[in-house]
């Protein structure tokens, strides 16, 4: 039997890549899960597979990242892959074959040099987002609503007006209604809404700035 086992992160990114190069290898079945490859035990489609090997099996992937990430991880799999009297073979890494001498020390240098790499690039992205936030660049999800279409949810909300129709109106939900309210201190919504020099009717002590 010739297992495929393909993994992406995050729901969002595709398997389409180690899919084709799978099925071109000639799997005859393609174990696929959208988990992080940090450890083996958050993965159980591939704890199932590594259970379930038997001799003469052979276990392909694309690249080692997709088994797993970790150093350790890798070579522990690799094990019991030769344990099982099967074999682990990575297409677009043929050096890492457990029919080759030494594939366990391939393997871990190859793992440790993706650790490595990974390390820098999240120390870059790092780096990054403080260079940016020192500029005032402001991360974080876009507001549902513009700034005159807050001020006029609150003039709607003060002539009464239900919080279900006025969230159905700007097609947003009624937490997000009720969350919008002027400051305090002063009746003044310039903190919240901005500075476009709306002044709204519910409001007479806005002050624009």
């Amino acid at each position: 039997m010739i297992y495929g086992y393909a993994r992406v992160s995050t729901k969002k990114q595709d398997l389409a890549y180690q899919f084709d190069r799978l099925q071109k290898a000639g799997c005859d079945q393609i174990i696929h899960e959208k988990k992080s490859g940090k450890d083996t035990a958050g993965r159980p489609e591939l704890l199932r597979l590594l259970a379930n090997l038997q001799p003469g099996d052979n276990l392909l992937a694309t690249v080692s990242d997709r088994v797993a990430r970790d150093p350790l991880d890798l070579v522990l799999i690799l094990r019991e892959v030769e344990n099982a009297g099967a074999r682990l073979r990575l297409l677009d890494e043929p050096f890492i074959d457990t029919t080759f001498d030494f594939a366990d020390m391939a393997a871990y240098f190859k793992g440790w040099l993706g650790r490595v790499d990974r390390l820098r690039i999240l120390q870059n992205t790092a780096n990054g987002r403080a260079m940016a936030k020192a500029k005032g660049v402001k991360f974080g999800r876009k507001p549902k609503l513009s700034p005159r279409q807050r001020i006029q949810v609150i003039e709607r909300k003060a002539r009464g007006e239900p919080y279900a129709q006025i969230a159905r109106s700007f097609g947003v939900s009624e937490s997000t209604i009720n969350r919008i309210r002027p400051v305090e201190s002063g009746c003044s919504l310039s903190p919240v809404f901005g500075h476009d020099g709306v002044v709204p009717e519910c409001c007479e002590n806005f002050k624009k700035v």
